[in-house]
């Protein structure tokens, strides 16, 4: 097992680094269920899986969260069924691999704000969870736009899916302010 530490890669050792396993091994696990529990939607289901990325960063931090994600990426990408129909490469080269790539970017981004908050307001936690989303739709919407054109990437990759981000951010920051503990120390 590896970690990443201070930019650098080394050895976990002793208890905490099987700590540090476990931690991402249930990070990964619920990765997993998030893109499985699925609401029927045009074109593509919904899913929590934005929802538990962003709390994962605020969970684990910055590093180990993106460790967690790039860890269930590499899992998915072997062709585990880890994604919300399967696994495989082209899902990373299909419509949702720019949403998929932008995970580990906003567990990174949504970790390290939180890291530097001691206790955020509701709307501090909802505002940090919204960048995180936000970078997560970018990168979505920007690979959208280079396979369909930017109206469909809108239409297609945005606007079904606003109003129920939104809700899930609301949830999320609810979470973190109903549970502070649950922040990384």
């Amino acid at each position: 097992m590896i970690t990443v530490s201070s930019g650098a890669t080394r050895p976990l050792r002793g208890a905490r680094g099987l700590a540090q396993a476990g931690m991402s091994l249930v990070g990964v696990a619920i990765l997993i269920a998030s893109a499985k529990a699925q609401v029927p939607f045009w074109p593509v289901p919904m899913t929590l899986q934005t929802l538990a990325v962003l709390l994962l960063g605020v969970v684990h931090g910055p590093r180990m969260a993106v460790a967690t994600v790039v860890a269930y990426l590499a899992l998915g990408a072997a062709g585990a069924p880890v994604f919300a129909a399967g696994g495989g490469l082209a899902y990373l080269v299909g419509p949702t691999g720019g949403f998929l790539f932008g995970l580990p970017v906003a567990a990174f981004v949504v970790g390290t704000l939180f890291a530097r908050r001691a206790s955020p307001s509701l709307v501090g936690a909802f505002g940090v969870l919204f960048v995180g989303d936000a970078i997560i739709f970018g990168c979505g919407l920007a690979w959208l736009a280079h396979l369909f054109g930017a109206g469909k990437a809108i239409a297609l990759g945005l606007e079904p899916f606003a109003a129920a981000e939104l809700l899930k951010l609301a949830l999320g920051a609810t979470l973190i302010r109903a549970a502070p503990r649950m922040r990384r120390a």
